[in-house]
């Protein structure tokens, strides 16, 4: 039987549990499932199916991560890199997907989990009156031998305690079967997909295969420990490398906690909120594809927005929309390797567009333009929420506001960072002089609406931005470049946002030309430099915004079924990166008690590890991939500017 939820709850827990889920029993009944093993007694155990979104940190090499469940499991992992097929996510099916998990067996027991400060690197505490274990995650950052290790180690704290691990894989996404070979010290598991990707569990404690798993249950005495790795195997012959070393455990601990806190130190944000803002730094440093300096917008696909609904999508990718909030974030911080890297990944892009000079919204790790989106059929979906699609349709979409975010992160890297290059700055052109003659076409927005084309607020006003950085960098490096027409171009899209975007009736700008809703984009107005903070007609849309879409603290970014019709069923939650604009409004525009009481009431929604889902559901529950890269990139941002206003300075 595969087993999930080894660890019995009691009346409390159980109690406690079904509160929490009291909307996901809606959609699926909690089980009782028997567990045993030869080594242990039987007992019954209340289980559920699924963990919350926000029970899980994040673990990562910088080309993949592993998300690790307060209860020891490793439910969701692509391998060897985040957009590679997965070979553990039960996350979105907790019978096919696969799992890797190591916990004590213990009743009652407490759980906590933190990152060790300053790393990416895990510790999840189990204390019961039985006694106290630890199970430490960490993915080795610059291993020698092969890469793409995954590193867990049990360890006993007080008492001595009986634990259990299993490993069991499923294969491209749970499409492929694999092949099990146990040795001295070592198990071998060989997909049978076309990769035919090899892994190797390197552990010193005998083990048993079960249905192509494999099992290890063992007791530890206080002070003792385990240790398992998982690593890529390029040669199945070859059995030596650096994990075998005996040593290799404490070594790589030793040498990934110094990585990490040595990057943490670079950071030159000394301000207000400083341990949120390094989470958040650190969180994106871990989305980071070292390969080519791309960031991914979250590293899980699937992840449903509504528990039991469909809007589920694959987040494995590089929206170009995320640029200059990532420059703008880096640099902000002192960041500035990773701002080049990242910048160096966009003007691959630039070189590489189209004929006319248009662009994708987003692109593979590696630029790849072919994202063909496919459902998995056979996975039921986060809690019942199908379908799990991979891959990403809207790729071929047109959005028009990813021209002002492209050349906004141009314009802040140039100006922060190096002067760009003459041949960036003619595909620049290119890209600019495309949408000089499209800026007034309908399009999907930034929320990539599948119910048909519109002319989007947030699309015209981000091609403004566009055309307005573009001016801007010509006139400042002296670039040789079309500015008459660009010029006029700019004050005709101007003058179209006030003339046919501001409703006399709402007192506020619309979602979209002739709309009667507002929409949480339009918070970007001032942070773009459209609009002042404190311009009347701004202060009335933000008026019209928050009685329409804030919730307490929390932003939603417009009112489905009131809005522009998306063309998916079901509702969603409040969007974390909205709320964090909505902070940085009111702060621009001099609010600052109610900017800083906001904020800090929305960083108290994030999990216990100070990490963020996209969005947050009714009662609190994290919707969404998680974490999600431009929420932290908001809180980094709004921190920053929250901070510097607090102490009077700009």
């Amino acid at each position: 039987m595969r087993q999930r939820g080894i660890v019995a709850l009691d009346d409390s827990e159980r109690a406690s549990q079904r509160r929490g889920y009291s909307r996901l029993t809606r959609v699926r009944k909690a089980r009782f499932l028997i567990i045993w093993s030869g080594a242990f007694q039987t007992s019954a155990l209340f289980i559920m199916p699924y963990e919350p979104i926000e029970n899980y940190g994040v673990i990562g090499d910088l080309q993949t991560v592993a998300l690790v469940g307060m209860n020891g499991s490793i439910d969701f992992m692509c391998f060897p890199h985040f957009d590679s097929p997965s070979i553990f996510a039960a996350l979105l099916d907790h019978k096919k997907g696969g799992c890797f998990q190591l916990a004590p067996i213990l009743r009652g027991e407490r759980r906590k989990q933190i990152y060790f400060p300053d790393t990416n690197m895990l510790l999840t505490r189990f204390l019961s009156a039985d006694g106290v274990a630890e199970v430490s995650d960490f993915m080795p950052i610059k291993a020698e031998g092969h890469a793409h290790h995954l590193v867990r180690r049990a360890k006993a704290v007080r008492g001595e305690l009986s634990f259990r691990m299993i490993c069991a894989p499923a294969f491209d996404y749970g499409r492929a079967g694999h092949k099990v070979e146990a040795k001295r010290g070592e198990v071998l598991f060989t997909s049978e997909a076309a990769d035919h990707l090899a892994l190797r569990l390197r552990t010193s404690l005998p083990v048993r295969i079960e249905n192509g798993a494999v099992i290890a249950e063992f007791k530890l005495a206080a002070g003792e420990t385990a240790a398992f790795v998982l690593e890529n195997v390029e040669n199945a012959a070859e059995s030596h490398g650096a994990a075998s070393d005996p040593d290799y455990v404490v070594a790589a601990f030793k040498e990934t906690m110094n990585f990490w806190r040595g990057w943490v130190r670079k950071s030159s944000y000394k301000g207000r909120w400083r341990e949120m803002v390094n989470r958040s730094a650190l969180t994106l440093k871990l989305l980071t594809y070292a390969p080519t300096g791309a960031l991914v917008a979250a590293p899980t696909f699937g992840l449903p927005e509504e528990i039991g609904g469909e809007r589920n999508w694959d987040y494995r990718f590089t929206w170009i929309r995320d640029a200059s909030f990532t420059v703008y974030g880096l640099m902000r911080l002192g960041y500035t390797e990773e701002a080049a890297a990242f910048m160096n990944w966009i003007e691959n892009r630039c070189h590489d567009c189209s004929s006319d000079g248009s662009l994708q919204i987003m692109y593979g790790l590696d630029g790849r333009r072919e994202l063909i989106e496919e459902r998995l059929l056979h996975w039921e979906g986060y809690a019942g929420s199908s379908p799990v699609r991979i891959g990403n349709g809207a790729a071929g979409q047109l959005q028009l506001d990813i021209y002002g975010e492209l050349m906004d992160s141009v314009y802040i890297y140039n100006k922060f960072g190096q002067p760009i290059s003459y041949d960036l700055w003619q595909s620049l052109v290119r890209v600019t002089d495309w949408l000089c003659a499209n800026w007034q076409q309908p399009d999907e927005g930034i929320w990539e609406v599948r119910g048909g084309q519109r002319e989007f607020l947030y699309s015209r006003l981000m091609a403004w931005v566009a055309v307005d950085r573009a001016v801007r960098l010509s006139l400042k490096r002296s670039f040789p470049a079309p500015l008459d027409r660009w010029l006029r171009v700019r004050d005709e899209i101007y003058t179209d946002i006030y003339r046919n975007f501001w409703s006399a009736d709402l007192h506020s700008f619309v979602q979209y030309k002739g709309a009667k809703t507002v929409d949480a984009s339009t918070l970007l107005m001032p942070l773009v430099k459209f609009s002042g903070p404190t311009d009347p007609r701004w202060l009335s849309t933000l008026g019209a915004i928050e009685n329409s879409l804030v919730e307490d603290s929390l932003v939603y970014r417009y009112n489905i079924g009131d809005s522009a019709s998306d063309g998916l069923s079901g509702k969603e939650g409040t969007f974390n990166m909205c709320s964090f604009w909505f902070v940085e409004c009111l702060s621009r525009a001099g609010d600052l008690e109610k900017a800083r009481f906001f904020f800090e009431k929305a960083i108290g929604y994030a999990n216990h590890l100070g990490l963020y889902s996209e969005e947050l559901g009714p009662s609190g529950e994290h919707l969404g991939n998680f974490p999600q890269a431009f929420t932290h990139l908001a809180l980094i941002s709004t921190a920053y500017n929250l901070d510097r206003t607090l102490s009077g300075l700009k």
